[in-house]
């Protein structure tokens, strides 16, 4: 796990980098110094720059990026490749590829040498890469199936940068502040995240999940979608789906446990979780795990956590989280995002992956499996509205004037409301904030609705159940935009490389075909049945089915307290009053906190906006102490362009400090 830096000139002949531009590349390196403190390496070569913090979990001692493959690649790389000895063995075996490392980069290095991007769909793994080819001065660059590794973009008359954050790339972006896209905000406040491609700032976007981009000096930047994934259920018996879950999730996990650092779990109460560390300590006995909760009744998962190690024989580290932990670090979480995300539940992953920073280097987690197995309650919701959904058009339009009659709050409107509305206008993606129609109340602009996003993943399902179709929404959306960028974030905001054996081809192929009657059968309330059968004998019985949890986490509760008084002052100071109706805002909260109605996701969901505004646009907040002071508002660094840096030094104690070494790599003189 690391952080990349890597900028290619549109004008490879100006010349070489004078000193401000080389200075503010390595200090942008520097932001994300967290990704990787294990080296620094910078490299300079004919209108690239190469920037590389590196976290060394396999051939530590050996395998340094930028690494550079048959003197015409120059490759950087974010994640892990869990197949490479097996692809570096066909490398030798097909076209006598040689290898200087025994790392995993090399080999994406080689495999990209000699197959191209069909070496793509070949890759068992995370990963965010750019190869760099001197032959053609054409740069290639690509992101993992599902989008678990980030992969930021800005292209400029200088020519393209790509990093890790988009913190790395604000320098270079010019102007004195960002530039608001205002659509990505419209849908950050319906979805609670900022969907790919979009970005907060206009100029900088993310490369989707399951793309390459390609760039030249002449052609610009072109992306092209190499995997899609898609759930189209098959026929099949459950005793041959569950083997299959049961054989490829076992031969994931082994496989994610490779690597020469140590390695623990995750472990919350419910069954994702368990069935990682039930698996992994079939390999790994001595399996460290770690859980949180907070002080509040209700809201740990410690205990349940705690008993199922014991009965795992597994050793447990737990995490308490107080308010006043969440008031100190906020800041800093919402910093380290890039752009807000407003799943509260980041807050506990966050200490979890603190705490077990201080034990173990790389860590699993069972992210993914809802979106593969079916595993959010709300999935069951066309079965409950199947009857309501088959009457006539005429019929349905009469009951849904029928449920605006009713009462909000009365019982029945809900199940009238949602019944009479397709669902491609009811389903958002697994969160929704605010409506439309609330959406008209606190935004000061108009914007794209929400179905610009969906309404094509909608097409794509035509031929599926609603059940299918809505997991597909989240398949697209919600596991990249929420619930992988908090796990990316918040794990290497400590250093620690978060893994997550759910999302592995095999896995997927064996989610893929699923019947929805396995996962969502009519005769039960389950979710994941056939994830949960497939596990019988692996997990604790009273594990298996209990229903999902995910460390719960009491906003509603904390809104009422100090910390609804930190929000209301963040809200009521906040400078983005020319985006957002403030005084609507702040109602919200008063109705919250005096117990008239639960507006607790949306007043927090305004919150981190205001917050982000704080850090990224009015800078009043500094959440982290700077190893390089952040270029002035009004004025960004010159871009880097040309050939080397001729021996120019990038460190120094009095920029970096002194446990900080930046090594300089001068090629192509």
């Amino acid at each position: 796990m690391c952080g990349l830096n890597v900028f290619v000139s549109s004008r490879p002949a100006a010349g070489a980098p004078d000193p401000a531009s080389a200075e503010a590349f390595a200090a942008a390196l520097e932001t994300m110094h967290h990704r990787g403190p294990d080296d620094t390496r910078v490299e300079f070569a004919d209108g690239v720059a190469f920037g590389f913090k590196r976290l060394a979990i396999i051939d530590r001692a050996e395998a340094a990026q930028p690494v550079h493959y048959r003197d015409r690649w120059t490759v950087v790389f974010n994640g892990e490749i869990y197949n490479y000895r097996e692809l570096r063995a066909e490398l030798i075996s097909e076209h006598g590829a040689t290898f200087a490392t025994e790392g995993d980069s090399e080999v994406l290095a080689a495999a990209f040498h000699f197959w191209g991007p069909a070496a793509l769909p070949r890759l068992r793994g995370m990963f965010a890469f750019v190869a760099y080819d001197t032959w053609t001065g054409t740069l290639h660059a690509a992101r993992d199936q599902f989008g678990i590794k980030p992969l930021y973009l800005l292209e400029t008359v200088d020519g393209l940068f790509l990093a890790s954050e988009r913190k790395a790339l604000l320098a270079f972006a010019g102007g004195s502040g960002p530039s608001i896209d205002t659509d990505a905000l419209a849908h950050y406040f319906t979805f609670q995240y900022v969907p790919d491609p979009l970005t907060l700032h206009r100029q900088i976007r993310r490369l989707p999940p399951g793309h390459r981009l390609t760039w030249t000096a002449g052609g610009g930047v072109r992306t092209e979608r190499y995997f899609r994934p898609k759930l189209r259920p098959l026929s099949t018996t459950p005793e041959n789906a569950q083997q299959a879950i049961r054989d490829a999730l076992r031969d994931s996990v082994h496989q994610h446990l490779h690597a020469e650092v140590p390695v623990g779990a995750f472990l919350s109460s419910g069954v994702d979780s368990s069935a990682i560390v039930a698996l992994a300590r079939e390999k790994k006995p001595d399996l460290h795990v770690f859980t949180a909760g907070f002080a509040a009744d209700g809201y740990s998962e410690i205990e349940i956590a705690e008993d199922t190690a014991r009965q795992l024989g597994v050793r447990i580290t737990p995490t308490v989280v107080t308010e006043d932990d969440v008031i100190r670090e906020l800041p800093r979480i919402v910093h380290l995002l890039d752009d807000p995300v407003a799943d509260p539940s980041l807050v506990p992953l966050y200490f979890l992956a603190q705490t077990a920073s201080r034990y173990v280097t790389v860590t699993l987690s069972g992210e993914g499996s809802d979106e593969l197995f079916g595993g959010y309650t709300i999935y069951r919701e066309p079965m409950s509205l199947h009857r309501i959904e088959r009457l006539p058009d005429s019929m349905k339009r009469g009951l849904r004037g029928l449920a605006h009659a009713i009462p909000e709050g009365v019982r029945g409107r809900s199940f009238l409301e949602r019944g009479t509305t397709p669902i491609e206008e009811r389903y958002y993606g697994n969160a929704r904030i605010f409506s439309p129609e609330e959406k008209a109340h606190l935004l000061r602009f108009t914007a794209d609705p929400h179905t610009a996003i969906t309404a094509h993943l909608y097409a794509e399902t035509a031929d599926v159940d609603d059940s299918t179709s809505m997991q597909h929404v989240d398949l697209h959306t919600w596991l990249p935009g929420d619930i992988l960028a908090k796990a990316d974030r918040m794990s290497m905001a400590h250093s620690l490389e978060l893994r997550v054996p759910f999302l592995d081809q095999a896995v997927y192929a064996a989610a893929a075909g699923l019947p929805t009657e396995l996962k969502l059968p009519a005769h039960s309330s389950t979710t994941k049945h056939a994830l949960r059968e497939a596990m019988r004998g692996i997990v604790p019985e009273s594990v298996r089915e209990r229903r999902k949890l995910g460390f719960p986490t009491p906003t509603r509760l904390w809104l009422k307290g100090s910390i609804g008084d930190w929000v209301g002052g963040l809200i009521s100071g906040s400078g983005p009053r020319h985006l957002i109706d403030v005084d609507y805002a702040l109602r919200l909260l008063t109705e919250h906190r005096a117990g008239h109605a639960d507006n607790s996701r949306k007043v927090w969901t305004v919150a981190m906006f205001c917050l982000w505004w704080a850090i990224f646009v009015d800078r009043t907040i500094r959440p982290v102490p700077l190893t390089m002071p952040l270029p002035p508002a009004q004025a960004a660094p010159r871009p880097l362009h040309g050939q080397s840096l001729h021996g120019q030094s990038l460190g120094g104690q009095s920029a970096l400090g002194e446990s900080d070494r930046i090594t300089t790599v001068l090629t192509g003189q």
